[in-house]
Order: structure tokens, then C-alpha cells, then sequence
């Protein structure tokens, strides 16, 4: 069965790409060979934080986004790990659907698991709408709270979505609050999470011994979650 992973949420500062670099760590530590697609144009995180495993995206390029499912197809015990960026979605939309991609997917083992990275504001609740308007019971959706973009999720709670997905199949997960002075220092320094909790005599990203547990620590509880999965 191939996997292939597609990290979206739409709007732009939700942290997606974060979501997409603790994947890719989490692949890496667990020894899950995977081929990562970054489709930002501007600052692709997996191509800066992952150079080693990602390659460049164009999102509204048919053929570029066959190539991806035909990677899949072709190395069934690789992961695939797309970076969507902002305002993707509806050419990505149109490519699956235009593409029969879902009703193909049975058809040569694939397996589309779409995760939906959301703050605490209303613009994710809405996205979450449409998504599950379009995709909802037909791909495998996971909900991404992210705390590092706000810990209130009561806009969501409210909204009936929430309790929509999770009938729906989709399943749940949530990133706790790292503090933005450990992740601006990881981030000015373009180290991977891997580099971020080893010292700097190994090739570490100069955190001091606790902001080092921390980070460890911070990624052990999204890892156990991301295991439950079963990825």
C-alpha cells in the first residue's frame, strides 16, 4: 500500500509546514523511507529543512502532480509527504477530481490521507467546511490543532465541525506550544528537529541543554499521537 500525504489547511501562517517537517522527522526517526514535494515557491520549508528528501512542487501543473502519484505506485514502501502552500487547494481540487484520483486510489493501492493544519480562528473552521463538503468520507482527513498558532480551539468546538469530521472518520491530533524563542532559533539557524535536540559538537542548533529536552519532549507527544495513526 502506498501512502501519500498531503499537508494542507489553505491559509496562509497556520502552520503547515511545521506539520510537515514534524512528518518528516518522524518518517526519518522511524526509519520510513519517504519522498517529500514542497510546492511553496517562495520559502518551501521541506526543501530548506529537508533538502535531502524534497524536490519542488508546481501545484496548477497536471502533469507535475501525476508524477507524484505515479512515485507512489512506483514505491510502494515509500511514503509520499507534500507541503501544500497557501491558496493551493482549489487547483489541487480540481486536478483530484478532474483526475478520478479517489476512485483510482483503491484501484493501484494507494492510500490519500488529506491533514488539515488549523489555528484557533474562524478562517480554518470555514476551510474545514469546504473541505469536508468536497472530500468528507471520501479520503482518509486528519484535524491538526495547532497550539503554536493559538490554544483555543472554542470557534471550532462550537461550529458543529469538529463533531462533523470526527463522524465522517476523520481523526484528531494537536501540537502543543513550543516557545517562539527555541523555534526562531531552530528556524534562523534551517536546522532540521533532528539537529534541534543534539549538541553542538554533534551538529546541534546551539540550544541550550533544557530548550534541548524540551524540543524532545515537544516532539515525543506529537509522535505519539502521529503512531495511533498508523502512517
Amino acid at each position: 500500500m502506498s501512502n501519500l500525504h498531503l499537508i494542507g489547511g489553505e491559509k496562509g501562517g497556520v502552520g503547515k509546514s511545521v506539520v510537515a517537517r514534524i512528518l518528516a522527522q518522524y518518517f526519518i526517526d522511524r526509519a520510513m523511507p519517504f519522498t517529500g514535494y514542497d510546492s511553496d515557491k517562495s520559502h518551501g520549508a521541506l526543501l530548506r529543512f529537508y533538502a535531502g528528501y524534497a524536490s519542488p512542487l508546481v501545484i496548477d501543473d497536471y502533469n507535475n502532480l501525476d508524477r507524484v502519484v505515479e512515485a507512489a505506485a512506483a514505491n510502494p514502501d515509500h511514503r509520499i509527504l507534500v507541503d501544500l502552500a497557501a491558496q493551493t487547494q482549489h487547483a489541487l481540487t480540481r486536478w483530484i477530481e478532474d483526475s478520478g484520483l479517489v476512485e483510482l486510489a483503491p484501484e493501484v493501492g494507494l492510500s490519500i490521507t488529506y491533514w488539515h493544519v488549523m489555528d484557533a480562528g474562524r478562517d480554518s473552521v470555514d476551510l474545514l467546511r469546504k473541505l469536508l463538503d468536497t472530500f468528507g468520507g471520501r479520503i482518509r482527513i486528519v484535524l491538526v490543532q495547532n497550539a503554536l498558532r493559538g490554544d483555543r480551539f472554542e470557534i471550532l468546538e462550537e461550529s458543529g465541525e469538529k463533531a462533523r469530521a470526527e463522524q465522517l472518520g476523520a481523526r484528531i491530533i494537536s501540537i502543543g506550544h513550543l516557545a517562539d524563542a527555541t523555534m526562531q532559533k531552530i528556524d534562523a539557524r534551517n536546522t532540521s528537529f533532528w539537529a534541534a535536540i543534539q549538541p553542538v559538537d554533534v551538529g546541534g542548533a546551539s540550544l541550550g541543554m533544557l530548550e534541548r529536552q524540551r524540543v524532545k519532549v515537544w516532539l515525543n507527544r506529537v509522535y505519539d499521537q502521529i503512531a495511533a495513526l498508523e502512517v
